[in-house]
């Protein structure tokens, strides 16, 4: 069911939400409404609610501001939670905060279903989400799991920020994108025989969720005795403007605390607009990974990743753009452009390739491996807050499960199949590191607390039919 609920065919679904509209799914909160939205909430049609996942619609996938069309990305994130978490239907909610659209093509529709008016700014946007934030804490109880789900880089991570210490609350694009990308970082440098601090990282891509990523894999580093400065030192980020360094005025704090010094990239080659890009970069370092957040498909070329792989035995190469007209690369071409030797990790599916004989598997760095799991284990352990180390806990335990340890040739991540059963392995970790940073009780028995996180997990199991 995935290609179906999930990417690629979600994109298609936002896009054409309003026409394909044929029953309530999720609430409407629309920014015209904004003095009745704990109303609105206390008319959801479930009230035992456990977990919402919540869009303003603004960045669906690559296809960018889809307005109340992005409603289609909560519904089947939660149709994943249920899934793969085991959180009964009746206790998800889909959200669309309706702040209105940039795209000319949805006003322009008179099917459309949102608000007919572009979208709303600054004080305005920030002052009606808080309304929002201030319902919820109101209306649902403190054990209520909310998920932030493709907002754009400009409000994605200042409303984490603000808001991850008042409720139970994570960021998926920031976090949960981070936390599987650590799980194939991990496994992928088990099986090149290098430490993630022993080599260079080359984002493609600055934004929040690139950004996020390094947050993670800087944390594993230092876990592995790796100081701040060294630690940092190893990325370096690219953006379609030039290479992040301290020159630069036009960074976010969170982007200058990755900016190489000036005096280090300065005299590297640089393009035809003056400045360096991703090729001049991988020419100029030994990178050891190379992870693509740009939604620029193709940005990977053959000049890249050969001269990548002319350097690194074991190149980690993730193309995480979706769908997949954005993604980086073809993950054919990776291996064939690498001798089969490139780990690789993409944002959308793509099919096995063939290369000497071997039918290799392609990992989809996808979130579902990890979001359904932590709503399991914050669930189960009655969790107040979801902590970045939480998450990290997420990544580390999933890794634990990657085929590669057993076959170096195979994929980064485990099979969707097993993904059921893996959400306990991951809930228990979260759990744990719940309870040993003081915001989960504590449950003293291991054996206890996987009960208690077995018996949380919804299944849709039936009666049998009774003998006539």
């Amino acid at each position: 069911m995935t290609p179906i609920v999930y990417t690629p065919t979600v994109g298609l679904a936002c896009q054409q939400f309003s026409h394909i509209y044929r029953r309530p799914r999720g609430l409407f909160i629309s920014y015209p409404q904004r003095d009745k939205i704990a109303e609105i909430l206390r008319n959801r049609p479930h009230r035992d609610v456990a977990v919402t996942v919540v869009t303003d619609g603004e960045r669906i996938l690559g296809l960018g501001d889809q307005g109340v069309g992005g409603l289609g990305i909560p519904i089947g994130k939660l149709s994943l939670y249920s899934l793969i978490g085991g959180i009964a239907p009746e206790r998800t909610l889909p959200i669309i905060l309706d702040v209105g659209t940039n795209n000319q093509e949805r006003l322009n529709d008179p099917e459309y279903l949102g608000w007919r008016h572009e979208r709303i700014t600054g004080d305005e946007y920030f002052d009606f989400v808080d309304q929002f934030i201030q319902a919820v804490k109101q209306e649902f109880p403190e054990t209520y799991l909310l998920q932030w789900e493709d907002f754009a880089g400009k409000h994605a991570r200042p409303l984490l920020e603000k808001y991850h210490d008042q409720l139970l609350t994570f960021n998926d694009d920031i976090q949960g994108t981070a936390a599987v990308v650590l799980s194939c970082a991990i496994a992928g440098t088990n099986v090149s025989g290098k430490k993630l601090g022993d080599q260079d990282i080359v984002f493609f891509g600055a934004g929040s969720a690139a950004i996020g990523v390094a947050d993670y894999l800087l944390a594993e580093m230092k876990a592995n005795g790796l100081s701040e400065q060294d630690a940092r030192s190893k990325f370096y980020f690219v953006n379609r403007k030039d290479v992040l360094h301290t020159g630069r005025t036009d960074l976010t704090p969170e982007q200058r605390s990755y900016a190489q010094p000036l005096e280090k990239v300065k005299n590297w080659p640089k393009t035809d607009k003056g400045n360096t890009g991703l090729a001049d970069v991988i020419g100029q370092i030994n990178a050891g990974a190379l992870i693509g957040l740009s939604t620029l498909g193709g940005a990977f070329t053959e000049d890249i990743v050969r001269e990548m792989a002319r350097k690194t035995d074991r190149p980690l190469i993730f193309p995480l753009s979706n769908p997949t007209a954005n993604s980086e690369a073809n993950a054919e071409d990776l291996i064939r452009w690498t001798d089969g030797r490139a780990l690789v990790a993409s944002g959308s599916p793509f099919a096995p390739v063939e290369f000497n004989g071997k039918k290799m598997t392609i990992a989809q760095c996808n979130n579902v491996f990890i979001f359904p799991a932590v709503g399991l284990g914050v669930m189960a352990s009655r969790s107040r807050r979801v902590t970045d180390a939480m998450m990290i806990a997420a990544g580390r335990a999933l890794s634990k499960h990657s085929p590669v340890f057993q076959d170096q040739t195979a994929a980064l991540l485990p099979p969707l199949q097993s993904l059921r059963d893996i959400a306990r392995d991951i809930a228990f970790a979260v759990g744990r590191e719940a309870q040993d940073a003081g915001v989960a009780p504590m449950v003293n028995s291991d054996d206890e607390f996987r009960q208690q996180i077995a018996d949380a997990q919804w299944s849709p199991s039936y009666p049998a039919p009774a003998d006539h």
